[in-house]
């Protein structure tokens, strides 16, 4: 079994960090929340100092961070996690720019080690669950040796292509997933105008043409999807302002490499007024309630 260093003990690498204890491996974590440390030492995470002393020793070091700029200060740190032995494989599951991810990988390189950018998808719920799709960008070399360690963690893995490509998949995949739960919340919202029972819908929709993973896993109504969000108060597995963060970064590479995403910028929007009226820490589905309120902020 390997040794691993693990920075960022949030919501997703908490989890993550439990897992592959529970497979073996000896994970040493750091995150800047106590709290946080304290609930992945309760799952076997020994907790040390800082990122350097996760680093220190280990043959893997994952990093789970909420920005771009906060992994480029951990690589550019002359001191800092790249000083770990030259074996050690950088492996970074955050949500971030593409730029930003191959920045990372040719400041490893230049270190002498291998990186790959690995962004998930599954929410909180498959990180407890080890059911994550990792999304990997790198060389088939350093690949090869992140699959296992994915394979504790996830249900899918998948090498997307060289440096950053596993950010670009993570991207398009959320685009995807904003535009299509904004589509099906709308449909929900005119079917309650029209009369149309929710379930009645759902039996329809989920079995024609209509249907897609934010109606028959991720419902944004109650009753027809019992696992999903609107059946919990709306508490988020996937939050609206992660979501709207993900939709940022689409937009900001859509405008980078000239992209037409119109669908993908109102879905921005819609997102964005919805953080804006205080709905940030609530799932992404529960914007079917601004939507079928009728008070749409996204309008010009």
């Amino acid at each position: 079994m390997a040794t691993i260093g693990f920075i960022g003990l949030g919501n997703m690498g908490g989890p993550m960090a439990a897992n592959l204890v529970r497979a073996g491996h000896a994970v040493r974590g750091y995150d800047l929340v106590a709290p946080l440390c304290d609930a992945a030492a309760a799952h076997g995470v020994t907790i040390v100092a800082d990122a350097v002393a996760a680093a220190a020793g280990s043959e893997a070091v994952i990093t789970m961070l909420p920005s771009g700029a906060a992994v480029r200060a951990l690589y550019d740190d002359p001191a800092g996690i790249l000083t770990a032995q030259n074996d050690c494989l950088m492996i970074d599951c955050s949500t971030i720019d593409v730029d930003t991810a191959r920045y990372a990988h040719a400041a490893a390189e230049r270190a002498g080690k291998q990186a790959i950018d690995a962004p998930v998808s599954g929410g909180v719920g498959g990180a407890v669950a080890a059911r994550l799709t990792f999304m990997a960008g790198g060389t088939a070399q350093a690949f090869d040796r992140a699959r296992p360690l994915f394979e504790v963690m996830g249900a899918r893995v998948v090498h997307c292509g060289d440096a950053g490509a596993g950010q670009a998949a993570k991207i398009c995949n959320n685009m995807i997933l904003g535009i299509s739960m904004i589509g099906v919340s709308e449909a929900f919202a005119l079917a309650d105008r029209l009369g149309l029972a929710r379930q009645a819908l759902f039996d329809v929709a989920s079995t024609s043409s209509g249907q897609c993973w934010s109606l028959t896993s991720y419902c944004p109504v109650p009753g027809p999807v019992p696992e999903s969000p609107a059946n919990h108060g709306y508490a988020p597995g996937f939050a609206a302002a992660l979501m709207l963060k993900d939709l940022l970064l689409s937009q900001a590479a859509a405008a980078q490499t000239g992209a037409e995403t119109e669908l993908g910028a109102h879905a921005a929007r819609m997102y964005q007024a919805f953080a804006d009226a205080g709905h940030g820490g609530e799932d992404f589905s529960a914007i079917f309630r601004m939507i079928a309120s009728g008070h749409r902020g996204d309008r010009t």
